[in-house]
């Protein structure tokens, strides 16, 4: 007998796996390339061009030495495109350190399959301008033409300038490009190969290995089904040449992922940002395959049988679960050879922990065979090598040091990793629009996993009694961390304060009646939390004083924040006060905040506390 916990868990996860009526018609080893079936023009010459960079990455034997190599210290240098700006190059292996910026991208050089050729100038072309339109003579957009540059050498790239507004869909359809032209490759190898094999004289040809141990190639992550909707749109667009695309599950897909009715406070005028991040269906829980072959794409794929797997971070964690779940599988992650986390920012406000528990799990030996030829499996995916093949892509709309940690710890691409690392010159607070000054104090810490510790301390014996006089009401308090929130609320009920709190997890009574009666006085202090802000965007009325306990994420959020003094609050800006706590640690969101300038005096000076006065007549 099975628990029936058990059997619920196994549908949960099979709930994805549906579409078995076309497995015969999708599956590589019963394919073959020349069969009548497909046009002349698909037959793929290209897989034995030694320029292509796909074979160059993929048929690369690294040896022994280079693989104790590829786990040293790197060597960096940096250089400046025209189209990225500053960037940081890193490798363990030096030949594979620096590629040039190629200028006027042509389609001979970027060994695009065949039906790429076609459909991405069209497909490109349709998010530009009238005017841009008339000019386009070029393949890419600048910003594209420099991220296809990167990605297509197959190095690693951090780009942390993504934003949902300007160029989130340049972005998208830059990776995806790259993606679909990976798998149509890398799919039609096997194809061109499976006659071969079917005819072969010997048991194992070395030079016909073509695939890894499970067939997913490409792992996307991103974080509402939104995402993956404008994702699987863009890659049908590139594979749709004059209408031949044929889509199974499509319907479906248009249902589960299409806008969804959100519960949205009455009356909310968004910022534009916002609505950008938001729009269409924000559900965060989701996983679908895609399986790719010839002009048919199916949705719904089993992962066993897919080239690309979309999916958010909580929809990979509840099948990959955790070590002793007897239901939980991640042998589908064992041969990903791309890796995108797309929008890595908007993680940081869900769980980033999901993130670090999926790249623990990539690219390990898998526990069951699952079918896989092992003769036809390449000898680096063997020897367990699939991590130092395996090329990351990071888009977010900032730097950060938790995405900056799994860049440096969890790549290990052996042709090396490329950072977009441009210079801030302003910060967020040349945005607030009132006079107010700011005091940026530091907290001094000697090591960052002290900082929470000494930061709660230095909060309640320095700065907290300067607001207790009935004066100093009206007093928000600004948490980006929400075991700070937990930690501060409950000190605030020992020591019987009188306050409000509102965090991502109160219900809208609550956050009614907290935001009432700190409005009209009656509680002096407010407990705000960051996931809060950027979930719901309230304006909270009745700011006098602000207290940032930490810096933002978002540098916007800063500004955000202290322009709410200005509602309803007219006539009295002399009793406004704006207190920041920042700490050596905290470079990135400081100069964000202030700009690179500005926080570097502030970091090194021998003085712990800085005046800033903002508005027009300051």
């Amino acid at each position: 007998m099975v628990p029936n916990d058990e059997i619920e868990n196994a549908n949960e996860v099979e709930a994805d796996f549906t579409d078995v009526k076309n497995e015969a018609k999708f599956c590589l080893e019963s394919n073959f390339i020349g069969d009548g079936s497909e046009d002349e023009n698909d037959k793929v010459v290209y897989v034995n061009s030694s320029e292509d960079p796909f074979k160059q990455h993929m048929d690369t034997d690294l040896e022994d030495d280079d693989v104790k190599t590829v786990t040293k210290v790197k060597s960096t240098i940096q250089s400046k495109w025209t189209t990225l700006g500053q960037l940081v190059w890193s490798s363990h292996l030096p030949k594979y350190t620096l590629i040039k910026e190629l200028s006027g991208e042509c389609l001979k050089n970027l060994h695009l399959h065949k039906p790429l050729e076609e459909t991405w100038p069209k497909i490109n072309v349709q998010r530009l301008s009238a005017e841009d339109q008339l000019n386009q003579q070029e393949f890419f957009t600048p910003l594209q033409q420099g991220l296809f540059n990167v990605i297509n050498a197959y190095k690693d790239l951090y780009y942390p300038e993504r934003t949902a507004i300007q160029n989130g869909e340049e972005v998208r359809r830059a990776y995806c490009l790259h993606v679909i032209n990976h798998v149509l490759k890398a799919n039609s190898q096997v194809l061109s190969n499976n006659a071969k094999y079917r005819d072969r004289k010997t048991e194992v040809d070395d030079d016909l290995r073509d695939q890894g141990l499970t067939r997913p190639k490409v792992l996307i992550v991103v974080p509402f089904r939104e995402s993956a909707l404008r994702v699987v749109q863009t890659l049908i667009g590139l594979l749709d040449v004059k209408d031949k695309l044929e889509v199974s599950n499509k319907k479906r897909f248009k249902d589960e992922y299409g806008s969804s009715a959100e519960d949205r406070p009455p009356n909310l005028k968004r910022p534009e940002d916002y609505e950008a991040v938001f729009a269409g269906n924000i559900d965060d829980h989701f996983r679908i395959g895609v399986a790719i072959l010839r002009r048919s794409m199916r949705l719904y794929a089993p992962f066993y049988s897919s080239d690309i797997i979309i999916a958010s971070p909580l929809g990979l964690r509840t099948v990959i679960k955790a070590e002793g779940d007897k239901m939980r599988d991640f042998d589908f992650l064992s041969s990903i050879e791309i890796l995108i986390i797309d929008q890595a920012d908007i993680y940081l406000m869900q769980n980033w922990e999901h993130i670090v528990h999926l790249l623990k799990h990539l690219n390990q030996q898998p526990h069951e065979p699952h079918g896989v030829d092992f003769s036809r499996v390449r000898m680096w995916s063997l020897n367990n090598w699939s991590k130092y093949y395996r090329q990351t892509l990071i888009f977010s709309a900032l730097q950060d040091p938790q995405v900056n940690a799994i860049y440096s710890k969890h790549c290990f691409n052996y042709r090396g990793q490329v950072a977009v690392s441009n210079v801030l010159r302003t910060g967020s607070i040349c945005h607030v629009v009132m006079q107010l000054p700011h005091v940026f104090q530091r907290v001094e810490v000697s090591s960052f996993t002290g900082l929470p510790d000494t930061r709660f301390e230095f909060f309640i014996k320095k700065i907290l009694p300067q607001y207790r006089e009935a004066v100093m009401s009206h007093t928000l308090i600004y948490v980006p961390v929400y075991f700070d929130y937990v930690r501060l609320r409950n000190y605030f009920n020992r020591e019987e304060m009188n306050f409000s709190h509102i965090c991502e997890y109160s219900k809208k009574s609550t956050i009614n009646r907290a935001r009432y009666h700190f409005l009209k006085g009656e509680k002096p202090f407010l407990l705000f939390t960051e996931r809060f802000h950027f979930y719901k965007r309230y304006t909270i009325k009745g700011i006098r004083h602000l207290i940032f306990y930490e810096l933002p994420t978002y540098p916007h959020f800063y500004s955000d924040i202290c322009n709410m003094l200005k509602a309803e609050n007219r006539g009295d800006e002399a009793t406004w006060t704006c207190t920041v706590l920042y700490s050596k640690y905290d470079a990135h969101k400081l100069t964000r905040v202030v700009g690179t300038e500005r926080a570097t005096q502030m970091i090194q000076s021998k003085k712990s506390v800085h005046l800033f006065v903002t508005g027009e007549d300051s």
